[in-house]
């Protein structure tokens, strides 16, 4: 079901020695993908399937705010951003900017979830807010994600201990995204991951491109 996926993961002399590494590359790969995906929806638009859509539409939506926003970044504030701000004090104005970002987040997605129902229920005349606000949660997302693998990942593998990767490791090996091609869908969310891999565009889902 997946299959549009595995095409990112990395080969193997790219993959890290702390599993809470990869699996926050891995996750950030599926999300990465989720996003350029919702752009080409929006440029394409509707067409003749209006229905199927706005209902994929809300399903990654609802991923964005379901698993990035309650998993992924929670695990990042408490118990990453931390170790490598006691570490390394000069990254302390980037960790203060994705706080910022984390914090706003999931108001974000949820005002895209509102302009998308505005879109689909009071027609295209509300298209133009959704678009705009679509492509600049877009660059903000894939901003944040930069600055976490440019800046906080490589300072915290130069500086965490062991037994702050072991706590790492642990913690974030519960997340289990199937997103990222390498674990199977949770059956509670097997319909969610099914339409959107379904019927969402390339690069993350097997629809038309």
């Amino acid at each position: 079901m997946l299959g549009a996926t595995k095409h990112r993961q990395p080969p193997e002399a790219a993959i890290h020695k702390h599993a809470s590494v990869q699996i926050i590359l891995d996750e950030h790969a599926s999300l990465s993908a989720m996003l350029r995906s919702m752009l080409l929806m929006v440029a394409r638009g509707p067409g003749d399937h209006a229905q199927r859509f706005f209902d994929v539409f809300r399903a990654m939506l609802f991923y964005i705010d379901e698993f990035p926003e309650r998993l992924h970044h929670p695990k990042e504030s408490d118990l990453l951003f931390p170790r490598v701000v006691r570490s390394v004090p000069s990254v302390m104005a980037t960790v203060q900017q994705l706080e910022r970002d984390h914090m706003s987040g999931e108001k974000a997605v949820r005002e895209l979830q509102h302009l998308l129902l505005a879109w689909e229920l009071l027609g295209e005349q509300r298209k133009p807010e959704f678009e705009a606000q679509c492509k600049r949660y877009v660059t903000f997302y894939l901003e944040h994600m930069r600055l976490e693998e440019t800046v906080i990942l490589p300072e915290a593998e130069k500086v965490l201990t062991e037994a702050d990767w072991k706590e790492l490791d642990e913690a974030f090996q519960q997340n289990r995204d199937p997103l990222t091609g390498k674990h199977p869908a949770d059956p509670v969310y097997d319909r969610l991951f099914t339409r959107i891999v379904m019927e969402a565009p390339a690069p993350i889902g097997l629809g038309d491109a």
